[in-house]
């Protein structure tokens, strides 16, 4: 039997850490990890091989670089979604996601985007933008719920 084919992405750091949380669920599908590459990062590869990519870290602390950072990381998303071709999509924010699930969710993926466990009792930017297109949205604070009326309470991934 084949496996759904699931797609985990993510940008580096807590992002990341969440994401990194659902690993039990790997097995369970043919799934690849997308994240940004960092020094940190690199490491993920001896644990994951070919199941791991990586896209460009940018910052939008430089903005005239991360512009063109951003503008390779849509290329490069369009190039890992056709060669992946995932059912499914699941994420932990931020901009690295972002056009993944755009793209995704034009094409057919099924987006899940999972509200970081940093935020309380405000949006993140992501959530903002995921939220419209989420096939589900899920928080990890019940307080979100007031913000993302059709979100899911999913409670910690810690």
């Amino acid at each position: 039997m084949l496996k759904k084919k699931v797609l985990f992405i993510s940008s580096t750091g807590g992002h990341l850490s969440e994401l990194l949380q659902l690993e039990p669920l790997f097995k369970k599908y043919d799934y690849h990890i997308i994240t940004e590459k960092d020094k940190v990062n690199e490491k993920l590869k001896e644990k994951y091989g070919n199941k791991l990519y990586f896209l460009p870290y940018g910052t939008r602390a430089k903005l005239f670089t991360y512009i063109f950072k951003y503008l390779y990381l849509c290329l490069k998303t369009m190039y890992l979604y056709f060669k992946l071709r995932p059912k499914v999509i699941v994420t932990t924010g931020t901009h690295t996601a972002g056009p993944m699930c755009y793209l995704g969710k034009i094409l057919g993926s099924k987006i899940i985007y999972i509200e970081t466990f940093a935020n309380t009792h405000k949006k993140t930017a992501t959530g903002r933008l995921i939220y419209p297109i989420a096939d589900l949205f899920i928080v990890q604070w019940e307080e979100m719920l007031e913000l993302y009326p059709k979100a899911v309470y999913g409670g910690s991934i810690y």
